[in-house]
């Protein structure tokens, strides 16, 4: 059965307190049983008293509700979280905290304490070119890099006002002094990464002065090189400069090349000279020797001495003619001609002898032979 349907004379089936009335629901009674509902959830009493009690438990009860409402959003509006690589730093009523908060979820009082994230593991870049005066007055321009990371939160966010504007001053006050303290072909030669790493240093210490928490992870030199207006200029001179460098290495070569050839073939003639010096010496001083051993023999036997004298020196000088010297006078008319050594000793001083030559010398030998015969013959008679 319908509630608002008829029935058994019940009468309060009617949740609108309409009784036996078949009309629209009151809606004033309706508002004034859920304030009354209201109101017994809050702490107030139930009822239908009059208009001015019913005000008192709307008012409460929605205050008490409000207040509920503010509370709780209060509450769920102190949570935070905090990431892996963040830091919280704490204002509380303004003043910074000492204590940073790690990752992980914090509740803070809001209103009294805010708090900002920093983030202290990103590597951030910061890049600066500029145009400078190196030591032996030469533009130079430098373009680097600075990778930096924040080292000190709280000192970041309160200590400078504007951290990146402090880092870009003091970079190029940095490479303004290392810059102009060395000289054009340092900067933009191989002395790049010793100007990095000072510049680097330096960095360092005026930020550490400066209280900015930032710290310098690594300098690079990205560009050096001179200004474009005089580019071409420039490459000109390093080319003469490396032109006469391989000048120098190529008469370096030559130079370690013939000096000690030129010292091999002086010490080489040193050493023959003096070894032409000991022989002459070694000689002279045997035949010193020889002859005053000879003159020993000689005052003992003039006569055999000199004889032997004589035949040694004329064997040393027959034994190098070509002339065959014959006995006509001793009688003998059988001599034996050595034809085959002499033939030898003359294919060895005047190259190979063909037989007709050789039969012709043989024949002229023999007409001188019998020649001289027939003469010392004559001469015998007479």
């Amino acid at each position: 059965m319908a509630w608002n349907e008829p029935g058994d004379g019940d009468k309060n089936k009617d949740p609108w307190g309409n009784r036996g009335d078949q009309g629209p629901p009151d809606l004033d009674e309706a508002i004034r049983k859920l304030q009354s509902q209201l109101s017994g959830i809050f702490g107030g009493k139930r009822g239908g008293g009059g208009g001015a009690k019913g005000g008192a438990s709307l008012s409460g009860g929605l205050l008490g509700l409000i207040g509920f409402a503010l509370l709780a959003i209060y509450a769920f509006a102190g949570v935070y979280q905090v990431d892996q690589q963040e830091r919280g730093l704490v204002f509380r009523f303004g003043a910074a905290q000492d204590v940073l908060k790690d990752p992980g979820l914090h509740w803070n009082p809001p209103l009294i304490d805010v708090v900002e994230l920093v983030n202290v593991t990103q590597v951030r870049s910061h890049n600066a070119q500029s145009m400078m005066l190196t030591k032996d007055e030469n533009i130079v321009d430098v373009n680097l890099t600075v990778q930096w990371v924040v080292d000190d939160a709280k000192a970041y966010r309160v200590n400078v006002k504007n951290p990146e504007v402090s880092l870009d001053h003091a970079t190029e006050s940095a490479l303004r002094h290392v810059v102009g303290s060395s000289t054009m072909n340092q900067v933009i030669t191989d002395g790049r990464e010793a100007i990095a790493a000072e510049v680097q240093s330096r960095l360092q210490d005026y930020l550490n002065t400066y209280g900015t928490g930032i710290f310098v992870r690594k300098v690079n030199i990205d560009r050096s090189a001179p200004p474009s207006q005089v580019q071409d200029a420039f490459n000109d001179v390093q080319k003469a400069k490396e032109d006469q460098q391989r000048f120098v290495n190529q008469a370096t070569a030559y130079q370690e090349q013939v000096i000690p050839e030129a010292r091999g073939r002086a010490q080489r003639q040193i050493e023959e000279a003096s070894a032409y010096r000991d022989q002459v010496i070694a000689r002279s001083t045997g035949e010193a020797n020889r002859f005053e051993s000879l003159l020993n023999e000689y005052m003992l036997a003039k006569e055999v001495t000199r004889d032997r004298l004589y035949i040694t020196a004329l064997e040393s000088v027959m034994s190098n003619a070509s002339k065959v010297m014959i006995d006509v006078d001793g009688g003998n008319n059988m001599m034996y001609l050595p034809l085959d050594q002499l033939t030898r000793k003359s294919a060895a001083g005047a190259g190979e002898i063909d037989q007709t030559m050789m039969d012709n010398a043989v024949e002229r030998i023999l007409r001188e032979v019998n020649a001289a015969r027939a003469n010392s013959s004559r001469t015998r008679s007479n």
